[in-house]
């Protein structure tokens, strides 16, 4: 088999870099602008500040830092209800709750939810029903929960609303 052997060669080109980065003017509303880190060659770091369109320069006028998200608005509170039903009784959760969980350690308790037909748990059950995301417009349990105990019962209803 017979061929050719030989090499290509290309000229070296520059590494670059970009970071968006903020000039803070001290207010804490400092103005984004793009800086290209460029590493010719000769292996020399050559840093050029431009404003977001990366062609029209821009020189920092305040310390230059890395921009932050601006702060988000705290998360909203919780309040928290834990009650133990021991022997006949009810616990009832109104509509609007984040999560509600119930745990059946003796008896046959029911639960109904939003008025609907109750149903029986068994000793040992455990239920949660929650959801993922609360505050303004998120989301609630659209139904209300009534815990039945029985003679001879214990259960543990918890619950979490936003407050």
């Amino acid at each position: 088999m017979s061929g050719t052997s030989g090499s290509v060669s290309a000229p070296a080109a520059p590494d670059r870099e970009f970071e968006i980065l903020c000039d803070d003017d001290g207010t804490g509303s400092g103005t984004a602008f793009l800086r290209r880190y460029t590493v010719d060659p000769a292996g020399a770091t050559v840093p050029v500040d431009t404003e977001l369109d990366g062609t029209t320069a821009y020189t920092p006028t305040g310390t230059v830092k890395r921009c932050t998200e601006p702060p988000t608005a705290p998360g909203p509170q919780l309040e928290s209800t834990i009650q133990r039903q021991t022997g006949a009784g009810a616990v009832t959760i109104p509509a609007g709750a984040r999560s509600v969980t119930v745990v059946v350690y003796a008896g046959s308790p029911t639960v109904a939810l939003g008025g609907g037909a109750a149903v029986t748990l068994n000793a040992g059950t455990s239920l949660t029903w929650s959801v993922d995301q609360g505050a303004a417009g998120g989301e609630s349990l659209a139904d209300s929960f009534v815990f039945t105990g029985v003679a001879g019962g214990d259960l543990l209803v918890s619950s979490t609303r936003e407050v």
